[in-house]
């Protein structure tokens, strides 16, 4: 099945770079595409959080890229699968993040903790209920808290 999508908007920020560290303080700009109407973003002032999705255009396509690895490319990590993981080497390049709105604009998001670089295509923006987070404890390996350590 082949399907298509487009840009509703577009990350702008200082990150030129996919470094898989130290995002929780990256300020972005989801700057609307020119087809997009200022009224998209009507209500989001009301939000505290967002979910973005977005195009790693820039990261490899898995496969050829591996299916597995190491968390971070860090030995002293499992070897796990690729849906383990939350780095950029997706099967489809999508990337889900969930982010503090700081402010909205005429046609623009201003975000924070965004873990996409400047220039990457936005396919959506959903906001975040409170009744769409999930229920209960989150339950993830050991492994995982050492990543959020870093």
């Amino acid at each position: 099945m082949e399907f298509t999508a487009r840009a509703i908007a577009f990350i702008r920020n200082e990150r030129s770079e996919a470094i898989d560290d130290d995002w929780s303080e990256v300020v972005s700009t989801i700057e609307l595409a020119r087809d997009v109407p200022d009224e998209a973003l009507e209500g989001l002032a009301d939000f505290s959080h967002v979910e973005v999705i977005f195009l790693a255009d820039w990261a490899d396509d898995v496969p050829p890229g591996p299916w597995h690895r190491h968390a971070q490319g860090n030995s002293r990590l499992p070897d796990v699968g690729v849906f383990a993981q939350r780095n950029k080497d997706r099967p489809n390049r999508l990337l889900l993040s969930t982010v503090r709105v700081e402010s909205v604009e005429t046609r623009a998001l201003v975000v924070r903790g965004l873990d996409g670089i400047d220039g990457t295509p936005v396919l959506d923006i959903k906001p975040v209920y409170r009744w769409s987070r999930p229920e209960g404890d989150v339950r993830a390996p050991s492994w995982s808290d050492e990543l959020d350590a870093r």
